[in-house]
């Protein structure tokens, strides 16, 4: 199951750069704390606490109940807490999230369980020139008319 999410759409295996970056916290292993993660990282244990990363995958025997920002998550396991997934939120099949939920995409299996007050939030786009935004271009506009008037006066 796991492996699907580290895999290329060709079936292909990540890249070096990905597979460098690759974390677990094994069965076995419970935190208490903050966790700060590049990469992939993947929760067979149990975490409480604050949990920021890029991309996080609840393993099905995975449990998490913290406050969590990150880019992507997958829940197969329990995470409980509030969480923030500025590109996606999945809940698998296995997979239960109670608490808030604030998210880009979300995607619930058939069979996932989501008990959660959820947030739609958008990405934040940025301007791409200053066509775009009329009022930096009027400020910009009137800042060279006083340049103008500026060089004109001769004393």
């Amino acid at each position: 199951m796991i492996e699907h999410f580290f895999t290329k759409k060709d079936g292909a295996s990540a890249d070096k750069h990905n597979s460098k970056n690759l974390s677990i916290i094994d069965r076995d292993l419970r935190i208490d704390g903050s966790i700060s993660s590049k990469g992939n990282l993947i929760i067979r244990g149990a975490v409480e606490g604050t949990l920021e990363g890029e991309k996080v995958v609840i393993a099905e025997e995975g449990s998490v109940n913290a406050k969590t920002q990150v880019s992507s998550l997958t829940i197969g396991g329990k995470f409980e807490g509030e969480v923030k997934a500025t590109k996606e939120l999945i809940i698998l099949s296995t997979g239960s999230c109670s608490g808030s939920v604030i998210c880009n995409n979300l995607t619930v299996e058939s069979g996932g369980i989501l008990n959660a007050s959820v947030t739609h939030e958008k990405p934040v786009t940025p301007v791409k020139n200053q066509a775009q935004n009329p009022i930096n271009t009027d400020k910009k506009a009137e800042a060279k008319k006083d340049e103008k008037k500026e060089s004109k006066i001769v004393v």
